[in-house]
């Protein structure tokens, strides 16, 4: 049985499957860099020889805190200041070694700690309108 994605504010970033979601990036062929967001060249060697590639769905946290006020421009979330709810914001180191900056669920205290296992999620993002939810990814700690 096939999965439907809800619509995304990313789906160039996102691979797998709406229930087993995972970051794709890509690669430099020439020095093995890896990039998340996809780059258009190599920042450590120079190339423009990259190949797509595929981050995973798990990392360990790696620093967090908790974003206590709307983000500044270009975020283009509908939330006012006055209805805005405090996230968790944090680093995920994934296998690779790159370090990804990513919403975390929940709004910290005490569920997040350094070092914790944790997996890639769908989350929904804003709402525009009287339509659907627009999802984006986030982390939440790993079972």
């Amino acid at each position: 049985m096939s999965q439907s994605w809800p619509t995304l504010n990313c789906p160039e970033q996102l691979g797998g499957t709406p229930d087993a979601p995972v970051l794709l990036g890509n690669r430099c062929r020439s020095c093995g860099e890896p990039y998340f967001p996809a780059a258009r060249g190599c920042t450590r060697c120079s190339s423009t020889d990259l190949e797509p590639f595929e981050l995973g769905g798990a990392g360990t946290l790696w620093s967090w805190t908790v974003q206590m006020f709307p983000p500044k421009p270009p975020y283009d979330g509908i939330e006012t200041p006055e209805d805005h709810t405090p996230f968790g914001i944090g680093y995920i180191e994934m296998p690779s070694g790159l370090k990804v900056e990513s919403r975390l669920v929940g709004a910290g205290e005490p569920r997040f700690s350094i070092g914790q296992p944790m997996k890639l999620v769908l989350q929904p993002y804003r709402r525009p309108g009287t339509v659907e939810a627009v999802y984006t990814f986030a982390f939440e700690v790993a079972a």
